[in-house]
């Protein structure tokens, strides 16, 4: 992938973020997924009261990309965060997708037979690193596991 295609993910994802609901922690995330068809599909932290049901935003993004019938396409990812300070996501420091997220996307991206591109910043500033699915989820279980194939 791009350096252009990771930039391009990053915005979106920054754009989805300043629509986190995210009372409780006031840290805002977002997430844009990059589709087979060059589409992007976004999603954004969404707390609740009752913390167990608050949703990542990229479970939200995967939710909204199977929802339109595209869950098996997703080709990267990118994943922005920061602290929020009047209303906006703060700081440079790269996020990284917490475990649940990284199953998550795990099974999409063993459904769809390939092994993600996901790239982490922070809500502001350059900065991004990249990072392969596989490397943040080594020995990941998923449908294969089951014998579904993808």
């Amino acid at each position: 992938m791009s350096a252009e295609i990771a930039k391009t993910l990053i915005e979106a994802a920054r754009e989805a973020a300043r629509n986190a609901h995210a009372p409780y922690s006031n840290f805002a995330v977002g997430a844009a997924l990059l589709m087979t068809d060059g589409s992007i599909v976004t999603g954004t932290n969404f707390e609740n009261a009752s913390y167990g049901l608050s949703l990542c935003a990229e479970t939200v993004a995967a939710a909204r990309a199977n929802a339109e019938g595209k869950l098996r396409e997703i080709v990267a990812v990118g994943i922005v965060g920061g602290m929020m300070r009047g209303g906006i996501a703060h700081g440079s420091d790269p996020i990284r997708p917490c475990g649940r997220c990284r199953q998550v996307l795990n099974e999409a991206a063993q459904m769809g037979g390939r092994d993600l591109a996901v790239y982490c910043a922070g809500a502001e500033g350059d900065a991004y690193e990249t990072h392969r699915l596989s490397d943040l989820l080594p020995h990941a279980f998923g449908p294969a596991d089951l014998g579904i194939g993808g």
